[in-house]
């Protein structure tokens, strides 16, 4: 069988090749964590409000979190290597046309066009890995994919302070154009071509429903916080957006060749690493979005500090992870422990954040994160192994789409979510008289109260910081203890067989590409 001989048929350059996926993961990472940096310098320079800050980290994900599930569909279709490059292309086209942005409107829609290219790289980039490295190497090269990817989030902050030290804010969009032109170059040179073989017909009414449904939710939680949870214009995003999800699942139920097999579901494995991973999502990406501005606005310091204040969080996972350790940890423990114990510690780092942060100690906010890097290096490799193991390996792409949606829509709430406990609470510990305007954001909070009230108005604003962050620790912690629930209850459950002629005709068509 095509399994027992995968050992004999490694192939000699499977490294280079998970060098060149890391790459190009590398580059979405590194322009996340250098726009959080750049936020407080885009609020003074563009002058945009805290809701446009949020929209330009939102528009990302909004993109991403739409086009997810039918870049994976496409990738498995029309091939993984295609996918990647084509996604390559528009991430560096829209970095460039973000870097030339004139106004918080014209940055939005660019942001959205590199989320475009985001979904397609995000969608690719764990399947090739999973498709290049047989069983038994998947656990190190997944490993190292996730220390790579934490290393775009330590160096992140620190070029983006560096370039915001030194140029304008544009210039963290153009340090992506030179990554994106090494990664089409390395990746059209090197990575080999892979699909799903038995040519299936393409779901293209499944991909518009679930594209659309899930940017109309997204849209929804964003546009929440700022316009209101029960305005007209979110009320009808949301719902229409759960109108067409509901669409599409019953569409995929009836289709002989459906772009999601919900039969995934049914895996108790793939239910618990799912669920986990969007409560994770939640409490991480709402945090480490108020965790920027509380580095900045609270405690004062630089981006270039700031960013620099930030590294020790992905610096301890790159440690453990490229060291070998977090992966001989994962291999000890069995998923559900291995889950819960790294999202407990990530959860402990986060409250370690809040309250030790709150009084302005920065020894505080060190331990909150090197808890979460040790957290993230625990569960995070045994998390993807656990979703990607649960399915036929043909369907890696959309497997890998699906956990990259669901990722990106836990990431929006948790911004919306902890980013309007934090403006609702802000403005309502402001001082008496201020206009309600000046909740917006600190700075227009600031300058609407003089020197004489500073004092009140940034420990108004510290105090919710703290809150905000609190919740997101709740999150991750009810993630962690869900999450090793149900995979406790998959026991020994196998990992989903491939199609049986899945196997050589993968190495067919990596050899062809």
């Amino acid at each position: 069988m095509s399994e027992t001989t995968a050992a004999p048929t490694r192939r000699p350059d499977r490294w280079l090749v998970l060098a060149v996926i890391c790459l190009a993961q590398l580059v979405v990472i590194l322009d996340n964590t250098i726009l959080n940096v750049a936020l407080p310098s885009l609020t003074r320079e563009l002058g945009a409000t805290t809701a446009q800050t949020q929209w330009a980290v939102g528009a990302y994900s909004l993109a991403q979190a739409g086009l997810l599930i039918a870049a994976g569909g496409l990738a498995d279709r029309y091939g993984r290597k295609k996918v990647q490059l084509i996604g390559l292309a528009l991430f560096g086209i829209g970095s460039f046309g973000a870097a030339l942005a004139g106004d918080p409107g014209q940055l939005i829609a660019a942001r959205a066009g590199m989320g475009v290219g985001g979904s397609l790289l995000l969608a690719t980039s764990l399947a090739i890995v999973v498709r290049t490295f047989d069983q038994d190497e998947q656990p190190k090269a997944i490993g190292v994919w996730t220390a790579i990817a934490s290393l775009g989030v330590a160096l992140g902050p620190v070029i983006g302070g560096v370039l915001l030290a030194h140029f304008w804010w544009g210039s963290v969009f153009l340090v992506n154009l030179p990554v994106a032109v090494l990664g089409l170059i390395a990746v059209a040179r090197l990575v080999p071509e892979s699909k799903d073989p038995r040519g299936e017909r393409p779901d293209l009414l499944g991909a518009v429903l679930s594209t659309a449904g899930m940017v109309g939710l997204v849209y929804a939680i964003i546009q929440g916080p700022g316009a209101g949870w029960t305005a007209p214009r979110t009320l009808t995003a949301g719902g229409l957006g759960l109108l067409l999800l509901l669409a599409f699942l019953f569409w995929e139920r009836r289709i002989e060749h459906p772009l999601l097999d919900l039969g995934f579901f049914r895996n108790a494995r793939f239910r618990g690493a799912i669920s986990g991973g969007v409560l994770v999502s939640f409490g991480m990406g709402g945090s480490l979005f108020l965790l920027t501005q509380h580095l900045q606005f609270v405690l004062g310091y630089d981006p270039l500090a700031a960013g620099l204040r930030t590294a020790p969080m992905a610096l301890t996972v790159v440690a453990l992870n490229l060291t070998g350790v977090g992966m001989r940890l994962t291999m000890k423990l069995k998923p559900p422990f291995a889950i819960a114990l790294g999202l407990t510690l990530l959860a402990a780092g986060l409250a370690a954040i809040a309250e030790f942060g709150h009084g302005g100690s920065y020894p505080g906010i060190l331990l909150g994160l090197v808890l979460i890097g040790a957290g993230a290096a625990c569960a995070q490799p045994a998390m993807a192994g656990s979703i990607m193991s649960s399915i036929p390996p043909e369907k890696a792409g959309i497997g890998s789409g699906l956990m990259g949606t669901l990722s990106e829509l836990g990431n929006s709430l948790g911004v919306a979510v902890l980013g309007a406990v934090l403006a609702a609470g802000f403005a309502n510990a402001l001082p008496a008289g201020l206009p309600s305007s000046a909740g917006r954001s600190l700075p227009d909070a600031l300058a609407a109260a003089g020197p004489a009230a500073a004092h009140q108005v940034r420990s108004a604003f510290a105090d919710n910081l703290t809150d905000s962050q609190l919740i997101g620790a709740v999150a991750v912690l009810a993630g962690g203890l869900l999450a090793a629930w149900l995979l406790s209850r998959a026991g020994a459950a196998q990992p989903a067989a491939p199609a049986p002629t899945s196997g050589p005709s993968e190495q067919e068509a990596a050899q062809a590409g």
